[in-house]
């Protein structure tokens, strides 16, 4: 039987208190295509794994796993549940260009109705999601906008029909659909994300974590490396810019994967495992300048597999290394965004200073949780 909502959310729309969550993206660092479900794959062995699996701080027994750190920030995407008539569900995005209102049971698995699919798929009815960005441009940014956006339509969906989803489940559910609908190439860190937030360290277990028997694909053994009281050491020393030019992600996860399939595409690939930890000890121990090395060394390794990866951000790139910054293009390189990583605050404020307002700057805040929920449960009166 469906979850008929109709009732309750005019209601709730009358008290102005509609629910909806606001759910977050993230800079990624080197180790940033390491999520895509066949590199998790190609680089997974079964470690030597502790009792404790975090009593060693530096969680040395990972280094040869694939790994990503993320980074949240308040730019992101709100989700809100409105009325619709019973037996209709619907979804409103402008970002997407998306309005569409259908019946529950009749939606083809197809790209244009991924997130339709999701709604459908926890046997929701008479519920319209309207998204919309919480900043203007961040959409195709290289932030993990359109993961962000279905996680957080799973997360919503979830709460609506009295969550019977775990966070790995929803993570999971994210992923495959986006993936498998044709929307992109993605793999787990941006869902992650969302559900989990912070600086944090995720080490990829693709198949669950052994002797876990309840765990599977999604699952992670995540590590905070920076607390919240230390979140401003950090962001002096980030800052993220836009170069204007865009291009779908996903065109350039089809060259890391097809490379991934050649001898010597492997081995690039493969020491991106090694450069991922030395970016994760470097944010862990504070070692700003290991942090600016990993990043270079790991754009290095990515132009050569993949020489449009930086188009639209050289002139980004030189002007960073000009005042002893690193720049890294966000997610696959597609979006636009670039990072500017600097050890010291006084570099990036003189990297500021030469670019001007000849690329713009996207401002954010680093945020401890990957989303924010709001009026829920829906109060039954």
């Amino acid at each position: 039987m469906r979850i008929e909502l109709h009732r309750k959310l005019e209601k709730a729309s009358k008290r102005n208190d509609l629910p909806k969550v606001i759910v977050y993206n993230r800079i990624d660092g080197p180790g940033s295509s390491l999520d895509l479900r066949e590199f998790q794959q190609a680089f997974w062995t079964l470690p030597n794994i502790p009792d404790d699996l975090q009593k060693d701080p530096t969680m040395d027994w990972t280094r040869t796993l694939p790994r990503t750190v993320g980074i949240t920030i308040d730019t992101g995407t709100m989700i809100e549940a409105h009325p619709l008539e019973a037996g209709s569900i619907g979804v409103k995005s402008l970002e997407y260009s998306i309005n569409i209102i259908v019946k529950p049971g009749t939606i083809l698995p197809i790209e244009e109705n991924w997130l339709l699919k999701v709604i459908d798929l926890f046997n929701l009815s008479g519920v319209k999601f309207i998204l919309h960005n919480i900043i203007a441009g961040t959409q195709s940014a290289g932030l993990g906008g359109s993961a962000t956006a279905i996680t957080g339509v799973c997360i919503l969906a979830n709460e609506l029909a009295g969550r019977p989803f775990g966070p790995i489940q929803l993570i999971a559910l994210a992923s495959r659909i986006e993936q498998d609908l044709g929307v992109s190439i993605t793999g787990t860190q941006e869902q992650s994300n969302v559900i989990y937030g912070g600086v944090t360290d995720y080490v990829w277990f693709p198949w669950g974590i052994p002797g876990k028997p309840r765990t599977g694909y999604g699952e992670s053994i995540r590590t905070e490396l920076i607390s919240p009281n230390d979140y401003g050491e950090l962001k002096k020393r980030i800052a993220v810019y836009h170069t204007g030019i865009t291009r779908p992600s996903k065109d350039v996860n089809k060259v890391w994967r097809k490379k991934l399939l050649t001898a010597a595409g492997y081995r690039l690939h493969k020491k991106k495992l090694n450069i991922a930890y030395m970016f994760r000890e470097g944010l862990r121990l504070r070692k700003w300048k290991q942090l600016l090395e990993a990043v270079k060394a790991y754009r290095k390794i990515r132009f050569e597999l993949c020489s449009d990866y930086t188009k639209g951000a050289d002139e980004i790139i030189g002007r960073a290394e000009a005042q002893s910054c690193e720049a890294f293009p966000l997610g696959a390189g597609g979006g636009g965004g670039v990072c500017i990583f600097s050890s010291d605050p006084n570099s990036l404020d003189e990297f500021r200073k030469d670019i001007g307002s000849t690329h713009s700057e996207i401002p954010f805040e680093i945020k401890p949780e990957g989303h924010e929920l709001f009026n829920l449960p829906i109060v039954n009166n």
